[in-house]
């Protein structure tokens, strides 16, 4: 099966916009246009991007790339929770380390049971999400007022949620927040005061005895089975697994 595979580059935005790089960006758009299959991770999404190939599909890139991403392409439906994106004829992977299962997703069109034997080989687990590993105050900083409602959000963790008393203590309406997070991060506010705190209530359950009940309240839920089931929706673990001391980090 042929695929014309992108490596990765730093520097991205800088490097595939240049004039430069117009005849790669050219062999990109001819590639597709012949059918042939595309794959890239990482920084190298953005020159798949750059080229128009990305437009109107599915994609993911490096979690920590992503506002940069979504602010410059904002025809490629972007979802970096991903740890990959099959769209038509494309698959784009996350972070770095993605592309070990970029690589095994390859495989798997051709072979699903040389890939699962190829994977118990280099002992890799199933890991269809970045989201656990994003750091949510790293993508915060890229707008003043994405950061201020972060730390507001932390500084109230335990309480519930009320938007029009974090868009006031920010300095903003309720709909200019919105527009903001939603411009940066691409998910409600609501949808990333909860990753902030499903990260707080990770580290808790990776580092102390509280029972999964106390975790809960102090990252401002009601009851353990919520906290249990966002925790398994959202990042892919469950609170016994973050307590195990080998389990990966989710």
């Amino acid at each position: 099966m042929e695929v014309l595979l992108l490596p990765c580059r730093t520097a991205p935005r800088h490097w595939v916009a240049s004039a430069e790089r117009g005849p790669e960006r050219e062999a990109l758009r001819q590639a597709r246009a012949e059918g042939v299959p595309l794959a890239a991770a990482c920084t190298s999404t953005f020159l798949l991007a750059e080229a128009g190939v990305l437009d109107g599909l599915c994609a993911t890139t490096s979690w920590w790339l992503a506002p940069a991403f979504r602010q410059a392409y904002p025809h490629v439906a972007l979802d970096e929770s991903n740890m990959l994106a099959h769209a038509d004829g494309v698959i784009t992977a996350g972070a770095a380390m993605a592309h070990l299962d970029l690589a095994l997703a390859l495989v798997r069109q051709a072979s699903p049971v040389l890939a699962e034997l190829t994977a118990r080989y280099l002992v890799v687990d199933d890991r269809p999400t970045q989201a656990g590993y994003a750091i949510p105050s790293h993508l915060a900083r890229t707008d003043p007022t994405v950061s201020a409602f972060e730390r507001w959000v932390r500084q109230h963790i335990d309480e519930p949620l009320r938007m029009a008393d974090a868009a006031r203590a920010v300095g903003v309406g309720e709909r200019t927040l919105q527009r903001a997070v939603d411009r940066v991060l691409g998910v409600s506010p609501l949808r990333f005061a909860q990753t902030i705190r499903l990260e707080q209530a990770a580290h808790l359950l990776r580092t102390t005895d509280l029972p999964t009940e106390a975790v809960a309240r102090r990252v401002g839920y009601e009851n353990a089975s919520t906290l249990t089931t966002l925790l398994r929706q959202r990042l892919g673990t469950t609170p016994g697994r973050l307590r195990t001391p080998d389990a990966p980090r989710p």
